[in-house]
């Protein structure tokens, strides 16, 4: 029986708001020393086995005299440029010696102490094999080769008895791409696992710490003393406890020890190494930096793959259209022509079927459904607008091409309106079986008493998905677009030629209508320009005669915000294709108008990081605005309205784009005033969102949006 959907939401958000950050509590294989962040930094608090392992008499004392070590030299010299420090050398223990790590919090400084462990490698024999599994990433013929190579590089490291490479996708949910594991030990290669089972903080968190590591699942936390400092923040704590949800989890998967760490790819969390041992196992501080540096050079070498397969794509749908494109320069109708290419242009984008749809005709290749069921496809393509159309479940969009699906599941759709057709590529249904570890309509439920509890199973249970296609990748996309743009070139070339041989004598006068037209448009956006101008020199004016107070800052944003409309429209009257724009020469253009109008001080200290990303123009306009904002929030509260470095980045994430406005200030406003309600406005209509992280120093905005909508 199927769980109520209502309930599993219910529990989902519960597993959103644990507060995991502050258990009050850490793992028992180490110790915790609090300690005041001024004075002689004096324990004021602590947790684990202190007395038995460590020191007799440890609190109220210096921090200093229970370490062995001169902490204030280090304090001076070292933490400011780097938060987590191992003090060199190790602390001796009782009967034993440990790694201590240093966290500065706002009031407290965090001093975490290891167990060295038996297995000490030296520095150089860790780099040595770092540098020959780095090589061995490069060599990879593929991304599945490189996960296989991953998975087994990091069991090698680690020691566990599983390791898997471990993906998020699109739904959040997360699927294993590899696995290294000892023989007999069940399999999870290939199986997919429900979001529920990583909360939004903890995902947070792997961001953050990109180890993390429990030795013994079935460990009694060591609670912090005493109990008023319980409360205190160890998000940067590798002892730190573990929710009991997550415990009593590794506990059904029959795991005493696990490890994780992040694969972090442009800023997000791409996956995670996760390993798993069935009996308790130590991972040792150096062995966790090994690992964390080993999986910057995973995510590396899978972005250069990925971008290295991309590359490629582009490459085949280029040559393929090279073939088609000098096709249709012939004078012949469209239905002619299509008759003649339609095999080349389904082969393109790889499709089971292909048509092209006009109101009396239809050109069909491959396998297709009837024709007034393409005709239907080609009037619901006609109503979005005009733009191109695609998906990859046609069935959950148009529900009337459910018993269409074996034929036509994935679509993208292409209207000519200058012929007044659509084209139509489409492939079959994909049925897939989906195995799941468990079954993820149950991933968490609420026991007697309302205690939350984790999933008991993962035995694989399967899901058969129908309805979907083989997803249409970016390159594909972009070609259907540039073909949109090459088959009214070619209409538009044929239409002209047509006009030149049936109306010959009319030519010196269309060339001059022709003419006159653009010295129209010319003229017209002569006339804006000048008119904006005008108002800038008002602005500029008003600016002087208002001195340095309020409304010279105000001013000062309305020049900026009038900037970004006169390049607007300057672009709408330049390119020839003004339905989509690219965003680094757009967002290029907008900083030099920018450093123009900023002065010579912040023109100098502006650096930018551009990725071409195609958008459609009326997004680019909001987020050319966004932009706007955002340096303009910059200049004013960064740097006190001194210049100061500033850092300005486009890139692309899938179907995503992200826009970036770094600085190395004090922060930002408050949000309160006009420009940050219609940044907060625009931002809406992209159906994104705005993220101010720490940028250490400073601030670090991202605004992330779909490329398309």
């Amino acid at each position: 029986m199927a769980t109520d959907p209502t309930d599993i939401r219910q529990d989902l958000t519960a597993c959103d708001r644990e507060p995991i950050h502050v258990p009050g509590a850490i793992q028992p294989h180490g110790l915790l020393l609090i300690a005041a962040a001024d004075g002689a930094h004096e324990i004021v608090g602590g947790a684990g086995m202190i007395e038995e392992r460590l020191a007799a008499d440890w609190l109220g004392r210096p921090l200093a005299d229970v370490l062995g070590c001169d902490v204030a030299t280090l304090l001076g010299t070292v933490l400011p440029t780097s938060p987590d420090v191992a003090v060199p050398p190790v602390i001796a223990g009782m009967d034993e010696t440990f790694v201590a790590t240093l966290h500065r919090g706002e009031r407290h400084l965090l001093v975490e102490l290891e167990p060295t462990g038996r297995e000490a490698a030296t520095a150089t024999s860790i780099l040595s094999w770092l540098d020959a599994t780095a090589a061995g990433f490069e060599r990879a013929a593929d991304v599945a080769s490189l996960y296989e190579r991953a998975a087994k590089a990091f069991r090698v490291l680690t020691g566990f008895d599983r390791v898997m490479i471990y993906r998020f996708l699109d739904d959040e949910a997360g699927c294993v791409v590899a696995e290294d594991r000892v023989p007999g030990l069940h399999s999870f290669l290939n199986h997919h696992f429900p979001a529920s089972d990583i909360p939004r903080q903890a995902r947070a968190l792997y961001i953050r710490n990109r180890t993390r590591a429990i030795p013994d699942a079935g460990y009694v936390p060591q609670p912090i003393r005493p109990a008023a400092l319980a409360g205190i923040d160890l998000s940067d704590v590798a002892l730190r406890s573990v929710s009991p949800i997550h415990t009593e989890y590794l506990h059904n998967m029959g795991v005493q020890a696990s490890a994780s760490i992040s694969i972090v790819k442009d800023g997000l969390l791409w996956g995670l190494v996760a390993c798993h041992n069935m009996t308790p196992r130590l991972l040792s501080p150096d062995v966790r930096n090994a690992a964390a540096t080993l999986a910057s050079g995973l995510a590396r070498q899978i972005r250069a793959k990925q971008e290295a397969v991309a590359y490629r794509e582009r490459l085949n749908l280029r040559a393929v259209e090279d073939n088609v494109v000098p096709q249709l320069q012939g004078d012949i109708p469209l239905a002619e022509i299509i008759g003649v290419v339609k095999g080349d242009l389904r082969t393109m984008l790889d499709a089971d079927g292909f048509a092209m749809v006009t109101r009396t005709t239809i050109e069909t290749d491959g396998h297709c459904p009837p024709p007034a069921i393409l005709s239907m496809l080609a009037r619901w393509a006609q109503s979005r607008g005009g733009e191109p159309v695609t998906t990859h479940e046609l069935g959950a969009n148009l529900p009337a091409m459910a018993e269409h699906r074996a034929l036509a599941s994935g679509m993208i759709a292409v209207p000519l309106r200058d012929e007044d057709a659509t084209l139509i590529w489409l492939r079959a249904e994909r049925i897939t079986k989906v195995e799941w570890a468990g079954n993820p309509h149950k991933a968490v439920s609420l026991a007697p008493g309302e205690r939350l509890t984790p999933r008991a199973s993962f035995e694989t249970w399967s899901e058969t998905v129908r309805g979907h296609a083989r997803r249409w990748s970016l390159e594909e996309i972009e070609a259907a677009h540039r073909l949109r743009r090459r088959f009214h070139e070619a209409r538009t070339s044929q239409q002209l030629r047509g006009l030149n041989r049936e109306l010959s004598r009319m030519v010196v006068e269309k060339d001059a209508l022709i003419a006159q037209k653009d010295v129209l448009m010319k003229e017209v956006n002569h006339r804006v320009q000048n008119s904006l101008q005008l108002v800038a020199s008002f602005l500029r004016l008003q600016a002087k005669t208002a001195g340095d107070g309020a409304v010279a800052e105000h001013l000062a944003e309305a020049q900026a915000r009038l900037a970004a409309v006169a390049l607007v429209h300057r672009r709408l009257y330049r390119d020839d294709q003004v339905e989509s724009v690219d965003l680094s020469r757009y967002v290029d253009e907008l900083v030099a108008d920018m450093r123009t109008s900023m002065g010579a001080d912040w023109a100098a200290q502006i650096r930018l990081d551009l990725a071409p990303v195609l958008v459609p123009t009326d997004r680019a306009v909001n987020i050319g605005l966004i932009l706007t904002e955002l340096v303009i929030n910059a200049s004013k509260y960064a740097y006190g309205g001194t210049p100061g470095p500033l850092m300005i980045a486009t890139e692309q994430h899938g179907a995503l784009l992200r826009l970036i406005v770094a600085d190395e200030g004090r922060g930002k406003g408050k949000g309160e005033g006009f420009g940050s309600r219609m940044m907060a406005a625009m931002v809406q209509r992209l159906n994104g969102t705005l993220d101010y992280l720490d940028n250490a120093p400073g601030v670090r905005a991202i605004m992330t949006a779909p490329i398309v909508e």
